[in-house]
């Protein structure tokens, strides 16, 4: 359900209601995918931390899917929770190492720490992955 230039096949919430083998899973996933539409929109909106919240407990719900830890590492970028921000990008990029978003969002992180010399690593993987590195963070 990742839209935009994040979008991956095969990540996101698409395979839910097709593999629940019950009506109570459908249920309980489809109120997941709700919240997760629900912090979609207030992101969009520029309003992070609610956005945050509405992710955190999309996570726990579905730990090792991709475009909710993003979307919530985003948002903490944004509401400038950076070491929460710093949490989830390097569980991204140790889980999905071919994420390019995710190197160049951690190195923007990085640098907003004043961490520059670690950051730089991050921004020359993502730059080696295919991210345009010379747009500001």
């Amino acid at each position: 359900m990742r839209a935009g230039r994040h979008s991956t096949p095969g990540c996101g919430f698409g395979s839910w209601l097709t593999h629940s083998g019950n009506s109570l899973n459908v249920m309980t996933e489809e109120t997941t995918l709700r919240r997760y539409e629900r912090a979609q929109l207030f992101f969009e909106a520029k309003d992070y931390i609610v956005a945050a919240e509405l992710l955190e407990s999309v996570i726990a719900d579905v730990p090792n899917d991709l475009a909710p830890r993003e979307l919530l590492a985003r948002s903490y970028y944004h509401s400038a929770q950076l070491k929460r921000a710093e949490t989830q990008l390097r569980w991204i990029v140790e889980h999905h190492p071919a994420e390019a978003y995710a190197h160049l969002m951690l190195g923007r992180t990085l640098q907003r720490q004043s961490r520059h010399e670690e950051a730089q690593s991050w921004l020359r993987i993502a730059a080696a992955l295919g991210a345009d590195t010379s747009t500001a963070g």
